[in-house]
């Protein structure tokens, strides 16, 4: 039998949907047997191209390699007949081989998931979504991995204008680093990079609604509008601004810290301050009067009126004179 400390003679079970996670999980899985045995033999396959034959030779003996490593990637689609024999190759793992097992975390192929999470002989390392006021914080650990700095805004505002998505950051903080002379990921770097993202656009644009400052947001309407920003995303960006706002004046004298309150609003803790700047111009029936006029724009730009951008200039000047007021 192969050791403890040995990733032969073991199955891992890498299981949830952040897909760099879990890909970073099955690297740093087959680097241990490499580092181990240099001459193993990896087998890397999608489950829905298992057979039984496959999954005999890429699980057994080789001719070539005293050891292997057998990666099956999207096991939800494995063919149901071999489940079983997956369920048992794992709870008794030979030990010249090192079996990764790979699974989105959804509802298909939850019975197979369910009892390798179940068995002790299974390894498993969670890949959970990263939460939306998370984002910013993976950007600081991402670039500080990469051996550069960055703070706290200017992970929110690289975020911003990348959007959520975790490859897509990771990508643009190795790109900044690679072209950072100090390591140091700034916004005017950012800036210089991805100014006029759309994302950016439209969170800048309602902003700058929700604060009152109507002249500038229009003026950046105007602009987002004539550079191809889709009208959904700015309606999106104003909703997302209220509903925020809203939800930080229900636990107005709740008792709860501030980074239980940013958890439960779905903003990094350190965007309250600015957020309850904003809120002072606003009360809860004007809150409520600004989703209304979000709701209204969202429907127009969508079909109900015949020029998106009129409606969106109404709903801007509404939310606008309602922060002011």
């Amino acid at each position: 039998m192969a050791s403890k400390s040995s990733p032969f003679g073991r199955t891992v079970l890498v299981t949830g949907p952040e897909s760099l996670l879990a890909d970073r999980q099955v690297t740093a899985q087959v680097k241990a047997c490499r580092a181990e045995t240099p001459d193993a033999q990896l087998n890397d396959v999608q489950a829905d191209a298992v057979d039984a034959g496959v999954l005999a030779e890429i699980t057994g003996g080789s001719l070539f390699a005293e050891r292997s490593v057998a990666v099956i990637r999207d096991l939800a689609n494995l063919p149901a007949d071999l489940t079983d024999a997956v369920l048992a190759m794992a709870q008794a793992t030979p030990a010249d081989l090192a079996l990764v097992l790979v699974h989105g975390g959804g509802q298909k192929g939850r019975g197979l998931l369910d009892k390798l999470k179940k068995s002790k002989q299974v390894e498993v390392v969670d890949c959970p979504q990263v939460k939306q006021w998370e984002v910013s914080k993976f950007v600081v650990a991402e670039t500080r991995a990469g051996g550069g700095r960055i703070d706290s805004t200017a992970a929110q505002l690289l975020v911003d204008s990348v959007g959520h998505d975790l490859r897509s950051l990771a990508a643009a903080v190795d790109q900044l680093l690679a072209d950072s002379e100090d390591q140091v990921i700034t916004e005017q770097l950012i800036g210089r990079y991805f100014a006029g993202r759309a994302e950016t656009t439209s969170f800048v644009i309602a902003d700058l609604a929700m604060t009152g400052q109507t002249a500038k947001a229009l003026e950046q309407l105007r602009w987002a509008l004539a550079t191809g920003v889709a009208p959904v995303l700015i309606t999106s960006a104003l909703a997302s601004g209220v509903r925020g706002l809203g939800k930080l004046s229900g636990l107005r004298g709740s008792g709860l810290r501030d980074a239980e309150i940013a958890k439960d609003v779905g903003v990094p803790p350190w965007k309250l301050k600015s957020m309850r700047s904003q809120l002072r111009a606003w009360d809860d029936s004007s809150l409520a009067q600004a989703l209304t006029v979000v709701a209204v724009a969202d429907a127009d730009i969508k079909g109900a009126a015949d020029n998106a951008d009129y409606a969106l200039e109404r709903a801007v000047l509404a939310i606008a004179g309602r922060a002011r007021g």
